[in-house]
């Protein structure tokens, strides 16, 4: 989620230090105007009108649609549209974002209507969908409409994403069961920071597929558009994502009823050229090269030496993170792979493999929820 100074008119060519990126307000003025003003499809700017202090106003993406079978839902996170579980039923959730319009409240296109508490494991929140002021086929800018059907991260996948800041990205899942402490802050650019826990995390990597501001956007499959990941967090190397089976399961509990995907497939959207968007999208290259997808008993063997010593590894001073991955770039070797907060005093040394398993050091910033 990203946060702009309240009154600040964007009359210039202006920068923002905010959430670890620049947000420069001429930009939606550019190729990415699509992603931060008035759209009907999702992936675009939004979140709570009531998201706001004194200073600043705060606003992250709007990611997909979901259905109970009876009534839509749009889907994000839980500190975009429920003010990290401070929103009540009925508030205001606006498209696009106040951030995108000088802390104004624009165009309302839902209610908030739950939050899945972040005890549960997953950043996300729903809000009911005011019919016709969003794209019921749940069609997502520059990706088009989803499948309805999830699809479980493995290492290597090809992944898209669309959101507010960085608009239409591919990306590689770089790692799967991952445990991860991610930095969060009560209030819009105010109030006390805290850290919430996570396992069983996406990651993606690289540096170019998301920033802040693009929290709430549905990962998918760049074949076939699979919902694979609800984006919240990330750093200047990752982006961290709730799988999406599991985002789907917290949020049916929290509201009583199964949720499901809106969506069901389609064509690729194109553009001038003939191409798709997501043909046209440079893909993020794991961690220096396009991963082979790991084999799936290798991940789960993998991920047992990684049960028996995450404990041990996330307890460890300095480390923010541990997940299963690739030994290297073109690598079907499986990894124990340990994210660094290359911040922190302090400088663990691990040997080069766990129980037979290589372990691979990913040097980052802090996870922040963006």
């Amino acid at each position: 989620m990203v946060r702009f100074r309240n009154g600040l008119i964007a009359l210039a060519v202006l920068a923002f230090l905010i959430s670890g990126f620049v947000f420069t307000p001429s930009d939606a003025q550019g190729s990415l105007a699509p992603y931060r003003t008035r759209n009907l499809e999702l992936g675009v700017s939004g979140g709570n009108v009531n998201d706001r202090t004194s200073r600043f106003c705060c606003s992250g993406t709007l990611g997909a649609l979901v259905t109970d079978g009876t009534t839509q839902y749009i889907l994000s996170n839980n500190h975009v549209m429920g003010r990290s579980g401070g929103a009540a039923a009925g508030e205001d959730i606006s498209q696009p974002g106040m951030i995108d319009a000088n802390c104004a409240v624009t165009t309302v296109v839902a209610d908030f209507t739950i939050s899945a508490p972040f005890s549960s494991g997953v950043d996300a929140s729903i809000a009911q969908l005011r019919p016709g002021l969003m794209d019921a086929s749940g069609s997502i800018e520059g990706i088009g409409v989803p499948s309805s059907s999830v699809l479980a991260p493995t290492v290597g996948l090809a992944v898209t994403k669309s959101g507010r800041t960085t608009g239409t990205t591919n990306g590689t899942v770089t790692s799967i069961n991952t445990s991860v402490n991610v930095q969060y802050q009560q209030n819009c650019g105010s109030g006390k920071k805290f850290t919430v826990g996570y396992t069983g995390q996406v990651v993606i990597g690289g540096s170019s597929f998301s920033a802040g501001g693009d929290s709430g956007s549905l990962i998918v499959s760049s074949s076939g558009r699979n919902p694979v990941a609800l984006l919240y967090a990330g750093s200047s190397t990752s982006t961290i994502g709730n799988p999406a089976a599991v985002v789907l399961t917290r949020l049916s509990a929290a509201l009583g009823r199964p949720l499901t995907f809106v969506g069901g497939g389609g064509n690729s959207p194109t553009t001038q050229n003939g191409k798709s968007q997501l043909d046209m999208q440079p893909a993020i290259r794991g961690f220096g090269g396009l991963l082979p997808q790991l084999p799936e008993q290798a991940a789960d063997r993998a991920s047992a030496v990684l049960d028996t010593n995450r404990a041990m590894l996330m307890a460890t001073p300095g480390v923010i993170g541990a997940g299963v991955g690739s030994a290297s770039d073109n690598d079907l070797e499986p990894a124990i792979v340990i994210y660094v907060d290359r911040t922190s005093p302090h400088r663990p040394q691990f040997a080069p493999a766990l129980d037979g398993i290589a372990v691979r050091i990913v040097h980052t910033d802090p996870f922040v929820a963006f």
